[in-house]
């Protein structure tokens, strides 16, 4: 009995929806992504109008990738893509593997309850770069349709495997051949003509153009030109065909047919197939030079074809440039180099002390991995450790071929095939990939020859991954060390605080916040931005957040803590900035007096009063010239009231007016309601940034007079409790 995910109706629904999409829109191609929320991942399920080579490398895309689909569900918008310099300046990893001129757009496909994925569209170069409001519309309506199909027949559950390939219009799927007067039309023109699908395969040839290829229609049927005729077999052919599937424009190329005839092939596409005129050139520059034939008999099998290789190469060279940490890399080899290879599992090791360390594994039950964990980097018993050594791969299609060379290597995998890719660079070894197979598995010259240049292109990511990930456990330590561990807590206040570091760089930067307590009943906050997001500027920050502290507890006011700290700072000549704001806080007053160093001003809200942002006269920044005063403001803080410190980071979002972007965190805070500050604090930040991608160090500090006066109790020792952060 079939189970909800193979109903045959819902897949049948699933196509009309995405070809009846396709034409209304008038797509040239389109596909379907769906979302699988453990792994958030996008797979391809249903794709229609390009051949599914051109998709390889986009089969698995991470929700967490810069690319269209993933951005359109992500962001939960749909992303436009007008042209291939758009694709270029917002997308230049997927523009490096689809060099063609085309327009995209990616819907996410939102159900009744939750995402299920994704719906992309490609039109050919000839369309306009803006698309109209009824075009989007039309877009938009179309993902709503194919989401109530996924929600309403429960179809592909789980993603497959393999995407399934379908044709714009499902009847051409009956089409009878070409009638008899169509062909003898064909056969009288000059030159030759054939048909390729949009596959590639030569669905259609005359006898003249049978004639000009040298070989008869029985062996060109049904085979690729760039396989069956090894002259055609360049990668230049290959793109040709891909520009003219992708793009919808004609193309020309001219080709050498051994000894000596130059052929001139001009390719015509649309969304059935490529039309091909064939014919003697008369060009008289240099044509592409004719390959040996192989001694393969005519027709036979071809491994992939070297172009959409080198594309699937580049595409995964990007994506490795692209890897950051250790876990990114394994993550990006699971996701995209095993199923462009058909691997099933996954083993990376790093030469750690003379042994090899495995830092990332896929498809390996984790009992497996700790035998294998810690092999010596020295033995030759070993196909990892011998591979290593050498620097030179080794791949065995079955255990039997690996039992032939290693007889004594623990088999305790399960495994049936192996590629022992060894990672070095500039003859150091950095450590081993292995790729594994669940059955045996024949490497052909073809898969050798990209998996040996891969080895490279990892090593590499590699190891600046775990240079990376280094830096950031180094920056992570020091910054834990140099922000409060915990802040004071004081009767009549609550406080929230958080800091989060930019998205790109050593996670470390110079944006501080504190609490001092200074009495029963007064504290003083402070925040400050140090210039830059470095070790330099977190250095400088924990010698400020010092100075600070130590003068504001020696009883100094809010404008005398700044000069001093001022001072200090000249006399370390440090060559950076730094905005402060001091705050004190008298509880027992209810007020609180500010003083500021160039920093952004805070944000005050009282309760059933609108949030504004306090008129604070600034003084300099500190770094600036020495025993310049810093003007203080004193302001009620009445019961209920609450004050957000906040640095620049959170407010500046490029391409937003800054008033504007203020403006809507003052009316976050003043809606905040009964909320804790915690909850709050998260809220003023994923307001501003929902995506996490912030440019700049984050730091803000929340405090709230409670609703019952502060009395002053002398004695006791202060408490603290914990402070959560980003």
């Amino acid at each position: 009995m079939l189970g909800p995910a193979e109903e045959p109706d819902g897949t049948a629904l699933l196509d009309e929806a995405l070809a009846d999409t396709v034409r209304r829109t008038g797509a040239s191609a389109g596909g379907v992504y769906l979302l699988d929320e453990a792994e958030r991942m996008l797979s391809l399920a249903v794709l229609c109008g390009v051949p599914s080579e051109v998709a390889s490398p986009w089969r698995r895309v991470p929700v967490a990738a810069v690319v269209p689909v993933s951005d359109a569900v992500r962001e939960d918008r749909l992303v436009w893509v007008g042209s291939q310099e758009d694709m270029a300046r917002f997308y230049p990893r997927a523009a490096a593997t689809l060099p063609y001129r085309f327009a995209l757009a990616a819907a996410p496909l939102n159900g009744g309850t939750h995402h299920r994925g994704a719906l992309l569209l490609l039109w050919p170069a000839s369309h306009p770069g803006r698309a109209t409001p009824r075009q989007l519309g039309h877009i938009t309506s179309s993902a709503l349709r194919i989401a109530r199909v996924l929600d309403s027949t429960h179809v592909m559950a789980a993603p497959p495997d393999q995407p399934r390939i379908i044709p714009v219009d499902a009847t051409r799927l009956h089409a009878t051949p070409p009638a008899q007067a169509a062909a003898d039309f064909a056969e009288r023109l000059p030159g030759g003509a054939l048909a390729l699908d949009l596959e590639g395969r030569i669905t259609f040839l005359t006898d003249s153009a049978a004639s000009l290829l040298g070989r008869s229609a029985d062996q060109l049927l049904g085979t690729r030109p760039w396989q069956s005729l090894p002259w055609l077999d360049d990668p230049l052919f290959e793109d040709r065909y891909r520009t003219a599937v992708i793009s919808r424009e004609p193309v020309t190329i001219t080709a050498v047919n051994p000894p000596g005839t130059r052929l001139d092939f001009r390719l015509y596409p649309d969304s059935s197939g490529i039309s091909v005129r064939i014919a003697p050139s008369r060009a008289q520059g240099d044509a592409r030079p004719p390959v040996a034939p192989a001694s393969e008999p005519a027709g036979a099998s071809r491994p992939p074809a070297p172009a959409g290789r080198l594309y699937q190469l580049i595409h995964l060279a990007a994506a490795l440039a692209e890897a950051v940490g250790v876990r990114d890399v394994v993550g990006l080899i699971a996701d995209q180099v095993l199923p462009a290879f058909g691997a099933d599992g996954l083993v990376l090791s790093a030469a750690d002390a003379g042994r090899l360390k495995i830092t990332g594994h896929h498809g390996y039950d984790p009992r497996v991995i700790e035998r294998l964990d810690g092999l010596p980097l020295d033995t030759g018993l070993t196909p990892a450790g011998q591979a290593l050594a050498s620097g030179v791969p080794s791949f065995f299609a079955s255990p039997a071929a690996l039992a032939d060379v290693y007889p004594e290597a623990p088999q305790i995998s399960g495994k049936q095939a192996w590629a022992f890719l060894p990672l070095i660079i500039s003859g150091r070894p950095v450590g081993c990939c292995i790729l594994t197979y669940d059955t045996p598995h024949t490497f052909t010259a073809d898969e050798r020859a990209v998996l040996t240049s891969l080895a490279g292109l990892i090593a590499q990511a590699l190891d600046r991954a775990r240079l990376y990930d280094a830096k950031h456990d180094l920056a992570h330590s020091l910054q834990q060390a140099l922000l409060p561990r915990r802040l004071p807590s004081l009767a009549g206040l609550e406080v929230a605080a958080r800091y989060l570091p930019a998205s790109h760089g050593l996670d470390v930067g110079g944006d501080f916040y504190d609490l001092i307590r200074l009495g029963d009943s007064t504290a003083a906050a402070v925040i400050g931005d140090v210039q830059g997001h470095n070790i330099a500027a977190a250095a400088l920050m924990g010698q400020v957040r010092t100075a600070v502290h130590s003068h504001a507890t020696g009883g100094a006011s809010p404008g005398e803590v700044l000069s001093r700290t001022n001072r200090v700072l000249a006399d370390l000549e440090p060559d950076l900035l730094v905005s402060c704001l001091y705050a004190h806080l008298d509880l027992a007053r209810r007020q609180v007096t500010l003083a500021s160093a160039g920093h952004v001003p805070p944000l005050l809200h009282h309760p059933g009063h609108p949030a504004r942002v306090l008129d604070i006269e600034p003084g300099p920044l500190l770094g600036i010239g020495v025993d310049l005063p810093h003007p203080v403001t004193t302001l009620p803080l009445p019961a209920g009231s609450t004050l957000a410190l906040y640095t620049d980071g959170l407010v500046e979002v490029p391409g937003t007016d800054l008033d504007e972007t203020t403006g809507r965190l003052a009316h976050h805070l003043a809606d905040a309601g009964g909320q804790s500050l915690d909850h709050l604090i998260d809220g003023l930040i994923h307001r501003t940034w929902p995506t996490g991608q912030h440019t700049d160090d984050i730091a803000v500090l929340l405090l709230k007079a409670a609703g019952r006066p502060a009395r002053s109790v002398a004695g006791g020792p202060p408490t603290t409790r914990p402070v959560p952060r980003g």
